[in-house]
């Protein structure tokens, strides 16, 4: 694989320095990538930098995973318009923590060019503000570092010195990849650009000879023109307790028709031959393309299980033939999807545990309906499930032998509302 030209032909190629394409002719590198821990989790946004370095290993290149153990302290000014909150040091290292494992998940840390994961605290946590102002400070000067168009968008609104700062970091680190592992190349989004090439210009500065480059992707946008971010509304999260498994799959399923070209190749490991010919063949119903790329997408992210969770959840909220078979085959993950998607109400054990009519539990313990004798019209109208199974009758009640997992009942009025009793 040519890694320049897979990335033009997906669309993910926006600016790389001159020579870049020529010196990766020359054999295998190394390249990286820097993540900074300031969100619990990676989202839709980092998964476009996960296949840059997926698509990097791919074609025979070494990918490095740098974490900002300690850029995440400071606070990058790139593409933000007003000064960062700080993050406490415990929330960045457990959000740190958290990222890695996911990284382990998403990337390959095996074989002759496997990933490396580097955690930038490791370079600063001995070096005092002398030698900072020293051996770092001294490379490039102001007016250099006020070209940047990070910088001098913030000019007006206000710029710390720490954020200043920043591309001083992010210039250091690359020359310390550079010479610990032979780092040549830096990638990362558009909005990283300024960063970017500020290492490129503190290694050619610092080290005889030394030559390293700069290759970034377009930000990811939706069709009507919103940013995927980690402060950005509606984001979707990698993690399964922020994004589950079914809102990550449906959130590709109900994706605008305009975006699926862009989806579609900056997600998919699919050769172009293959998304080209499912594009001719399934160039008239583009949900299922959709689905193609929802099931790739959720079985890599989460699991094949959760995929077929996801079946499962699907089924019962969109299949009027599902029964209580179906509910019952569930997991209490998928039953806890299923809770996400409908109005869900949360109960004491107690009152289950001990017993409560119907009637009750319908108009009282929740706000299923409104009074008890729109409970009895309905039950009485043959309206009421509990778990897929009609009521019995007015008398009918609700126990711990109908809770599935131990904490779920599942209550039906008519064929279209459906509810989730959650135990606590």
């Amino acid at each position: 694989m040519d890694f320049l030209e897979e990335l033009q032909w997906r669309g993910m190629l926006h600016d790389s320095t001159p020579g870049l394409g020529d010196f990766l002719t020359s054999g295998p590198t190394a390249g990286y990538i820097g993540f900074d821990p300031t969100a619990p989790s990676m989202t839709i946004g980092n998964f476009v930098q996960i296949m840059l370095l997926t698509l990097w290993q791919k074609s025979g290149h070494r990918p490095i995973v740098l974490m900002g153990g300690a850029t995440g302290r400071i606070g990058d000014p790139s593409g933000k318009d007003q000064e960062r909150t700080l993050k406490s040091f415990d929330e960045l290292d457990n959000n740190l923590a958290h990222q890695t494992k996911q990284m382990e998940k998403l990337l390959d840390f095996d074989g002759p060019n496997g990933a490396i994961l580097v955690n930038n605290l490791d370079f600063y946590k001995e070096m005092n503000v002398l030698s900072f102002l020293r051996d770092v400070g001294k490379t490039l000067t102001v007016s250099y570092m006020m070209s940047k168009e990070s910088v001098k968008k913030r000019l007006e609104t206000g710029l710390s010195f720490t954020e200043f700062s920043y591309q001083l970091l992010q210039a250091y680190d690359f020359q310390v990849l550079y010479e610990k592992y032979g780092c040549r190349v830096q990638m990362g989004g558009s909005d990283q650009w300024g960063n970017i090439t500020s290492g490129t210009e503190f290694i050619r500065r610092n080290l005889t000879d030394a030559k390293a480059f700069a290759c970034t992707t377009p930000l990811l946008t939706k069709a009507d023109g919103s940013k995927f971010g980690k402060s950005e509304a509606g984001n979707i999260w990698l993690d399964p307790k922020l994004t589950s498994p079914y809102q990550f799959y449906q959130f590709w399923l109900n994706a605008d028709d305009r975006d699926l070209p862009k989806f579609m190749r900056y997600f998919t490991l699919k050769a172009r031959e293959e998304v080209e010919a499912l594009e001719n063949e399934f160039g008239e119903d583009p949900r299922r393309l959709k689905a193609i790329l929802a099931e790739e997408l959720t079985v890599r992210v989460h699991s094949q299980s959760d995929f077929e969770a996801v079946q499962q959840v699907s089924n019962l909220l969109f299949n009027k033939r599902a029964n209580a078979e179906d509910l019952g085959g569930l997991d209490a993950n998928s039953l806890e999807m299923v809770a996400a998607e409908i109005p869900s109400f949360t109960v004491s054990k107690d009152l289950i545990a001990n017993g409560t009519s119907l009637i009750d539990l319908m108009a009282e313990h929740t706000s299923i309906v409104s009074s008890k004798s729109e409970a009895r019209r309905a039950i009485k109208g043959n309206a009421v499930s509990v778990n897929k199974e009609k009521a019995s009758g007015e008398d009918a009640a609700v126990s711990a032998e109908n809770l599935l997992h131990g904490r779920f009942v599942m209550v039906e009025n008519g064929k279209k509302n459906k509810f989730m009793v959650v135990v606590e």
